[in-house]
């Protein structure tokens, strides 16, 4: 197993040239309410995520199609281009408001993510349309950097009425970051962290306060 690599993210200014954004218009059917607003030590989701993405990124946006649950984080909310689109919505109308290249996007149900992963991912980028993490062969396609380049293929799927984001993986030129590099960061995965039932909570919770994260 590779060693941890220390974080000197802390001393890092944020980045330029990539966007971060947030994935909030999920409809947490199986959670039952808007898990993006459920607290995790007394700090919501979405305020965790923010703080962390916006500490990484010079830029940051939302995308919800609730975006009056978000004005208190003033920050720009953008809604969805086409609706009920899922994931792959989000990215789309990601990628046409950003104003840089490229763009970082999570998912709102990730309080765990590690910043030295994060900026290894955008270091890695070069010339590829999107960069991925991949776990065996699990991808994360809601912990990924997008380019504007990813648009026509995404335009193309949405038209034919394939939603499924993992489908332009084999149309794009994707830089996966495989388990290996992936754990030289986040030994234990934890950057992965999502909820989706309430009763996932108290584990959720036990892992990110004894992480510290």
């Amino acid at each position: 197993m590779p060693t941890e690599k220390k974080d000197s993210s802390k001393f890092k200014a944020p980045i330029k040239g990539v966007t971060g954004v947030i994935l909030a218009g999920g409809k947490s059917s199986r959670f039952g309410k808007n898990k993006a607003l459920v607290e995790i030590d007394g700090t919501r989701l979405i305020d965790r995520i923010a703080q962390r993405i916006g500490s990484i990124f010079e830029r940051l946006i939302i995308i919800s199609n609730t975006p009056e649950e978000y004005r208190y984080l003033h920050l720009p909310i953008y809604v969805d281009l086409i609706k009920g689109l899922g994931p792959i919505g989000g990215i789309y109308t990601g990628l046409e408001a950003i104003h840089d290249k490229a763009g970082f996007f999570v998912a709102c149900d990730m309080p765990s993510l590690n910043e030295s992963l994060i900026r290894y991912i955008i270091e890695v980028r070069e010339d590829y349309d999107a960069v991925v993490p991949r776990i065996r062969e699990l991808m994360e396609p809601l912990h990924a950097l997008y380019a504007k380049t990813c648009l026509p293929v995404m335009r193309t799927l949405i038209r034919s009425g394939n939603y499924q984001t993992m489908a332009a993986f084999q149309m794009i030129r994707v830089r996966y970051v495989d388990e290996k590099e992936i754990r030289a960061f986040d030994p234990q995965l934890k950057s992965f962290l999502n909820i989706n039932r309430p009763d996932e909570l108290p584990d959720i919770r036990g892992k990110i306060l004894h992480d510290g994260r």
